[in-house]
């Protein structure tokens, strides 16, 4: 049992974190270069981004922090303190998690619809789609840092 609980922990401590390193990315990173290469390219470029992303391991690291984690809560129930550590840590990703397909994804959905973009349209495209986009992006970014900071915490705290 102690070898699953230490997987389910591992996964979970793992997941969370590619999770917060790729929405951290985001927004460091990947929004500013496509804002930087102009309206009609950054609306091409997201929407192959949209389409790309959709796949089983993008699937498997973004749910299974959730996943992981809740199962990480289950099997350590009996660890008073970790337990603690590792429900707020979860439900920090939860929050993630909800403004994702609350916000984020509806957003690309309809970035995509809107299909093929002119040059004279691009403009009011992108900005349509980028303001809130980079917005609600580091509010999950962050949520979802805080917790995989608070799981990291926990175990710190917790070693012994």
């Amino acid at each position: 049992m102690s070898q699953l609980r230490d997987g389910i922990l591992v996964l979970a401590v793992t997941t969370v974190g590619l999770s917060a390193g790729l929405l951290s990315a985001f927004a460091y990173a990947v929004m500013p270069g496509l804002d930087r290469a102009g309206a009609q390219v950054a609306v091409v470029a997201m929407q192959r981004i949209n389409a790309a992303i959709l796949n089983p391991v993008f699937a498997l690291i973004f749910f299974g922090g959730l996943v992981f984690g809740v199962l990480g809560i289950a099997l350590w129930w009996q660890e008073t303190t970790l337990r603690w550590w590792l429900i707020v840590a979860v439900v920090l990703y939860l929050v993630a998690l909800l403004i994702t397909m609350g916000i984020n994804v509806p957003l690309n959905t309809r970035l995509d619809g809107a299909g093929s973009v002119s040059a004279a349209d691009a403009p009011t495209v992108w900005e349509d789609f980028v303001r809130p986009w980079v917005r609600w992006n580091i509010v999950r970014a962050f949520a979802a840092v805080a917790g995989f900071v608070v799981m990291l915490v926990g175990l710190v705290q917790t070693r012994g």
